[in-house]
């Protein structure tokens, strides 16, 4: 056993991140559990898309994800399989086709399948563990928060759908910091580069507590509560729609931000005139 206290801490970490990811998987649960089948067929913020579709999203990229921790050759041939699909018969169909078929019922009981194999595979997962993506490959606990941030988003659309209510939770805190990591993502995915100097975000929890990230003397500051950052990284509100301060080098970013991987998004248009 490691004496390392490093190691040990991002073990924790790690334990805490699989632990938060299935908390999260069901806060959407208690959502979705006793929808109708109207429900179910109710038209969510993404253009086309309704609730089946979002819980069908989930469905197959927890699948992939499964198939990425267990068996990364297994992975890279579904993602030639994935893009060969999408140019036959188009990615929605590819990727929601199978699940859009299936009844409300058994779209749940699919859903909660494939979050007990994911949880399942996440187990083994170590700190030193890589795992192949549909971007760059992403260490374990960045991997399992952008699971648990596609959770929240795709939730959010089906929340925003139904007229429901989710608190926000102390578990925003691992989408923000993934949002604040992929800064330099959200520009590379665009063909374009950072403008120099750094951003810091000083955000505010559910609780009341301060999360920050990057260096005190940074050029410019971003700052609200942590909800909002987490809405507009996961590209569910634009940034003119949300509380959050900032100066112009924060703004460029946010108006480009993508914590997700995949083509380049610009996400949804200002609500404000």
């Amino acid at each position: 056993m490691s004496t390392d206290p490093s190691s040990s801490r991002s073990s924790s970490e790690l334990d805490a991140l699989r632990v938060d990811l299935v908390a999260e998987q069901d806060a959407l649960d208690v959502v979705v559990a006793h929808l109708s089948d109207e429900q179910w067929r109710r038209a969510t913020p993404s253009p086309g898309w309704n609730v089946t579709d979002q819980i069908g999203h989930l469905t197959y990229f927890d699948a992939s994800a499964a198939t990425a921790i267990l068996d990364p050759d297994a992975f890279h041939a579904s993602v030639s399989e994935l893009i060969a699909g999408a140019n036959e018969r188009g990615v929605d169909e590819f990727t929601l086709g199978p699940f859009r078929r299936l009844a409300p019922a058994e779209q749940l009981a699919t859903w909660r399948k494939g979050r007990v194999d994911l949880a399942a595979a996440a187990a083994t997962l170590h700190d030193e563990t890589r795992v192949p993506w549909y971007g760059p490959s992403m260490g374990a606990k960045s991997f399992l928060s952008a699971r648990l941030m596609e959770v929240w988003a795709h939730g959010t659309d089906v929340v925003d759908a139904l007229g429901a209510s989710r608190p926000a939770t102390a578990r925003l805190r691992h989408i923000a910091q993934l949002g604040f990591i992929t800064r330099a993502w959200s520009y590379r995915v665009r063909g374009e580069t950072p403008p120099p100097g750094d951003v810091r975000l000083e955000l505010e929890g559910p609780t009341g507590e301060l999360w920050t990230w990057g260096p005190t003397g940074a050029e410019d500051t971003i700052r609200g509560l942590a909800e909002d950052f987490c809405l507009v990284v996961t590209q569910r509100r634009h940034v003119r729609d949300t509380a959050l301060e900032t100066g112009e080098l924060g703004y460029h970013w946010l108006v480009r931000a993508q914590a997700f991987a995949g083509a380049a998004s610009m996400g949804p248009q200002s609500r404000s005139v």
